[in-house]
């Protein structure tokens, strides 16, 4: 199993190039299915769950040809085969995703309860609320969640809870549909936008992504399409933490700093100097000592629970006391008994964590328990004294394109490595 060793103490110094989004190109890569003709993806990310998604394809019965790197080109002309089996779905979320297209196109679909991270209880019950609102008849068999239906029908459906994976489903299967369909409460994230703007480009007649409210004008087919993944905001509001924790100075390219609004505003009242050169680059300088400040997670726009790990990591080694609150996920706080190996002073009571700063951090051997976990590890390893090993990295490659060789370039001293 993989591992990573670092020596803390590096200033990060120079130009970082932000991969693809791998939360947005999971849903697109599913929308694939909704059409036999071929769908060209670009800016994808080489990560462990964009090979998993292409793995599910496959089985499905999808051809999945990469023309150049980052490249897919997906035809899901001759799929045959509508399940998702448990070995593929319990390492991966977003394999839930396929659920909606295939019920869609083909009228059946039988999709594993899916897995992921360990970050508490994410139920897809309103993902299944929603598809019977459409006329399907959804039961669980086995383990699976099976769906069928002769052809959904348009509907108002309203989500109780916002739901990114329930809201690109949903949308999803309702491009199909007859008739209008409309989300309310939707979630507001860039990826539904892009997810949006892909099956717009299919044929779908989708209004309204990117706020509370969408609307679907469902058409009997949809086809071809080439589309560009929009980068990660997750990973680029890790390498500006990542610069803020080391006292660095980092050039961060081909983002998009309009998507990560929440989190520049929120490092600057820490004391970080954070430019935009243009519309798609930071300019980010950590020069005096850092600010507490307190963060409570919310749905987008609001402060992204996949950035908070990060930020408790940033907050050990500030000149105060901060307060962060999680109220997205019930189980998210586990990275900072980690920290705490580290010497780290964080004091956790249900879904807050109270932060004491001015901590040395020491090097130590640490388990990373997820994806987020294994990032804020990492940046806690690059400030410390000594030497850190992390163990179960491959969470961090679920979502971090080679996240050490980026960290390499900018001056880290980190290498993977097998014992």
């Amino acid at each position: 199993m993989d591992k990573f060793r670092i020596k803390g103490g590096r200033r990060l110094e120079g130009r970082v190039q932000i991969s693809g989004a791998k939360n947005s190109a999971l849903p697109c890569m599913a929308a694939t299915l909704l059409t036999p003709e071929t769908v060209t993806l670009h800016n994808l990310p080489y990560v462990r769950d964009i090979i998993t998604m292409r793995r599910l394809l496959e089985d499905l019965g999808s051809t999945v040809l990469m023309p150049e790197l980052r490249t897919l080109k997906i035809s899901a002309a001759k799929v045959e085969f509508f399940e998702a089996p448990y070995d593929l779905v319990k390492t991966m979320r977003a394999s839930v995703l396929a659920l909606g297209p295939l019920l869609a196109r083909f009228g059946e679909a039988r999709v594993s309860m899916p897995g992921g991270c360990a970050i508490g209880q994410r139920p897809i019950d309103l993902h299944l609320s929603g598809f019977e609102k459409l006329g399907a008849e959804v039961t669980l068999e086995g383990g699976d969640v099976v769906a069928r239906a002769r052809r959904l029908q348009g509907r108002e459906i309203y989500f109780d809870k916002v739901t990114v994976t329930g809201t690109e489903n949903l949308m999803m299967a309702a491009s199909l549909a007859e008739g209008r369909t409309s989300l309310i409460n939707a979630a507001c994230e860039p990826e539904v936008i892009d997810l949006a703007e892909l099956l717009n480009k299919m044929g779908a007649r989708i209004e309204g992504a990117g706020r509370s409210t969408i609307t679907i004008e469902g058409v009997k087919e949809l086809g071809g399409a080439e589309h560009t993944i929009i980068p990660d905001r997750i990973e680029t509001g890790t390498f500006v933490a990542a610069a803020a924790i080391t006292g660095g100075a980092l050039d961060i390219v081909n983002c998009c700093p309009q998507h990560i609004t929440a989190v520049i505003d929120k490092l600057r009242e820490t004391g970080i100097e954070i430019e935009q050169p243009n519309a798609f680059s930071l300019s980010v300088r950590a020069k005096d000592k850092i600010r507490p400040s307190n963060v409570t997670t919310l749905p987008y726009p609001g402060f992204p629970t996949d950035m908070q790990a990060q930020y408790m990591a940033l907050m050990t080694l500030a000149g105060g006391t901060s307060t962060i609150n999680e109220t997205i996920f019930e189980n998210r706080f586990m990275h900072a008994s980690e920290l705490l190996r580290m010497g780290a002073r964080i004091r956790i009571s249900g879904h807050q964590a109270v932060v004491e700063g001015n901590t040395r951090l020491t090097g130590a051997r640490l388990l990373a328990s997820d994806l987020r976990a294994s990032a804020s590890l990492v940046l806690a390893g690059l400030a410390a004294e000594g030497e850190t090993v992390i163990d179960r990295v491959y969470h961090i490659d679920r979502g971090y394109e080679k996240i050490e060789e980026k960290l390499r370039s900018v001056g880290a001293e980190i290498e993977r490595f097998r014992n």
